[in-house]
């Protein structure tokens, strides 16, 4: 059983989210039917869930959603903020209610329901009220309200009607019954504008018999009752007649958006017409006894369809049986989809990722014993065998892979909510929600992203007098972006707001003695001080910020996925802040190298070129790479390798960041696939290395982290320059 509350509570999560996200695209403008049927929908299918499983207290809560996304999906409430709102928090409720059941308590709270009875003191107001329309019929179609404006119906036109056709049986006088008072009896329904006498069924003089009824009508009705109800009137003669009863032209658009919404349920084409009123259930069990009886006299000749009967026997227009049937497939095509998905347990696949890690190293093992071997039918074996376990491991990954966007949309509520709190007018765009990432990367940078966000609101973003004082437009953008880069994933979080002021960060560093007065730093590493610890250069502690706690946070975290993160600000126009991320944190491409007795693997996607270095080059720490100068770093010099360097060593060009940067090797190895290790805590704080990994001889070998050695080198490069620039300075004072 709990096995059942856990697949319930995650299939609701989902259709909680697609509430909610369809929730906040309905009040920034998209009014589009299918945003409000697929959010009717999500309810639905929660409340439907709530009740198979028993939790009467969900199923209870979620009804009043679904009572007022009903109201609003038939026009009867109009999208408001205040409704946004209302519904919004019903969201949180539910989520809270969801949470309980997560957590193994399936009974009420007496807490959360006096909690979600306030809610639903804010939501009824939506469902009662003057302007509100009665309760929906049986059929589904609304009737008028006694409080809504009445409509003259003599104005509209005789085709507007319904269309009755009725015969008569010959009988129906013997049996007691008056044709005409079932028609005096139908005028109780409505208004009959017109009405046309059939007597294309009488007999000739002689032949007539005084007791039998002979006479037909075809009438045009005006009435707001439903097809069941017209039907009923007919009720007592419903055999001893032939009745046909067609929609007004105005009921057949109801009918088809009511088919559109009705629940994605496997249903027959005769149970959508019915349920969705365009068929009373007689009508289908008619319309089934002759497609029965033709199928049973006509032998091998295939028989006639349902929808055909249907329309021929006059009881539905064909549009709306095409309406019932596309929508028959469209739900059987889904189903089918739904169908080949399988959900696995996270644990499962990490556990199959780690299997894939050995097999990778047990694989690069028989390879090297292979090629020590010079047997070449051995060496081809184990060749096809490494492509084989390639493919494995690249299937075995994508498996993990899963979009942005859904961490993407959850921060449209946060704008919305953390916009309000701080009374400013602020739009979330998203772009790049398709891009992939390793599902561990994904859970983990939600709070980093959190921070970001949230500081951009409140210290990028400005108010709504000082935006248009400096010429802005009032509403303020915050952009979340991701793309694929030289195998990292890049995340951008950006604001068009008032930019970093690096005077004042600076002043701040100074008077909390993060830096000396005086020290002399460049723009960049002035604004990089806000990723200090408990640095802030708000003047007023609030709920969001000025505590200091948060982007020295953002920094570690992404850096234990061995990411990194970049601000550029310009004063006046906004900050854009970088976060570069592994695209996993399992597997990669790896070139082997080695220096010494040690060997180094960095990872492929940042390979360029590799180049050999020329002796020429060995007392500084750069060289011309066609024209471009390119900073260098020697890691037999960097990690202390005892030895005596070769006489022909090489450089393998990296880039990160789009900064390049050469690091200094003895001897290059060529690809291999890595398995990264994470190091111990012992040597977490080794720079310029970011795991290991085990090669097939069985040595471990080091993973460089060539983020750090980018960033090593560029520094080194920027003090060269200074050191250069302040030697001409001082050239200059002498002469």
């Amino acid at each position: 059983m709990e096995e059942i509350y856990g697949v319930f509570a995650q299939e609701a999560r989902e259709q909680l989210t697609e509430l909610e996200d369809g929730l906040l695209r309905m009040e920034q403008g998209d009014h589009d039917a299918e945003t409000i049927n697929g959010i009717f929908r999500a309810a639905h299918t929660i409340k439907g869930g709530s009740g198979v499983v028993e939790l009467h207290h969900v199923e209870k809560f979620t009804h009043i959603l679904e009572n007022i996304l009903d109201k609003m999906r038939t026009n009867e409430l109009s999208v408001s903020s205040e409704l946004i709102t209302a519904l919004l928090k019903g969201c949180d409720h539910l989520g809270a209610l969801l949470a309980r059941v997560e957590g193994g308590d399936h009974d009420p709270d007496p807490e959360l329901e006096k909690a979600g009875e306030a809610i639903a003191e804010q939501l009824r107001p939506f469902l009662g009220g003057d302007a509100a329309s009665a309760k929906k019929s049986a059929s589904g179609l609304t009737e008028a309200s006694s409080g809504a404006v009445e409509r003259d119906d003599r104005d509209t036109a005789t085709t507007d009607c319904w269309h009755i056709s009725i015969r008569f049986g010959q009988d129906v006088l013997k049996n007691g019954m008056d044709p005409l008072a079932f028609l005096r009896y139908l005028l109780s329904l409505g208004e009959i504008a017109h009405m046309t006498t059939l007597t294309d069924g009488l007999p000739e003089a002689e032949k007539m018999d005084p007791e039998c009824c002979y006479l037909g009508f075809e009438i045009n009705f005006r009435s707001h009752a439903t097809k069941d109800a017209i039907e009923n009137v007919f009720d007592f003669c419903r055999e001893e007649c032939e009745l046909h009863i067609l929609p007004p032209n105005s009921k057949v658009d109801d009918y088809l958006h009511l088919i559109e919404t009705l629940p994605e349920e496997n249903m027959r084409l005769g149970e959508i017409l019915v349920k969705s009123g365009a068929l009373t259930q007689e009508e289908l069990d008619a319309g089934l006894r002759q497609q029965f009886g033709a199928k049973v006299g006509a032998g091998d000749t295939a028989p006639p369809q349902l929808g055909d009967i249907l329309v021929q026997q006059h009881m539905v227009q064909p549009e709306l049986v095409e309406a019932a049937a596309a929508k028959q497939k469209t739900v059987s095509e889904k189903k089918a989809a739904e169908s080949r998905l399988i959900r696995v347990q996270a644990d499962k696949l990490d556990d199959l990722i780690d299997l894939v890690g050995e097999l990778v190293i047990a694989g690069a093992s028989a390879n090297l014993l292979a090629q020590k071997s010079g047997e070449s039918t051995l060496v081809e074996a184990t060749s096809v065998l490494s492509r084989l376990v390639e493919s494995i491991r690249d299937s075995a990954l994508q498996l993990r892979m899963v979009q942005i966007g859904e961490t993407f949309n959850r921060f449209q509520r946060v704008v919305r909510d953390v916009s309000k709190e701080l009374g400013k007018d602020i739009e979330l765009v998203i772009s790049g929600g398709e891009t992939e990432l390793d599902k561990s990367v994904v859970e983990k940078i939600g709070d980093p992203l959190m921070h970001l966000v949230r500081n951009a609101m409140d210290h990028g973003i400005e108010s709504a007098a000082n935006r248009a004082a400096a010429g802005k437009p009032v509403k303020g953008r915050v952009e979340l972006n991701a793309f694929h880069d030289s195998g990292s994933i890049v995340i951008e979080v950006v604001d068009d707001g008032g930019g970093l002021n690096k005077d004042k960060i600076h002043a701040k560093a100074v008077e909390k003695g993060i830096i000396q007065p005086g020290q002399p730093l460049s723009d960049q590493e002035i604004v990089n001080l806000i990723f200090e610890a408990g640095f802030s250069t708000m003047d007023k502690v609030t709920n969001l910020s000025g505590r200091g706690v948060g982007m020295d946070v953002v920094r570690k975290n992404i850096q234990a996925l061995r990411g990194m993160v970049d601000v550029k600000t310009e004063l006046g126009k906004g900050s854009r802040f970088t976060i570069r991320l592994p695209l996993t944190l399992a597997i990669i491409d790896g070139f082997l190298t080695s220096v010494g007795k040690s060997s180094y693997v960095i990872p492929l996607d940042m390979v360029v070129e590799c180049i050999e270095l020329s002796n020429t080059t060995e007392d500084r720490n750069y060289l011309n790479l066609r024209g471009e100068v390119l900073p260098f770093v020697r890691l037999r010099e960097m990690f202390e390798i005892p030895g005596v360097e070769p006489a022909r060593t090489n450089v393998v060009v990296v880039q990160y960041a789009g900064q390049k940067a050469g690091i200094v090797v003895d001897h290059l190895h060529g690809e291999f696939q890595t398995v990264i290790k994470p190091l111990g805590t012992l040597f977490r704080n080794v720079r310029g290395i970011g795991g290991s990994t085990i090669l097939g001889s069985g040595e471990v070998a080091l993973i460089l982290d060539v983020q750090a050695l980018v960033s090593r080198c560029a520094r080194l490069e920027d003090q060269r320059a200074q050191n250069a620039h302040g030697s001409k300075l001082l050239e200059a004072s002498n002469q």
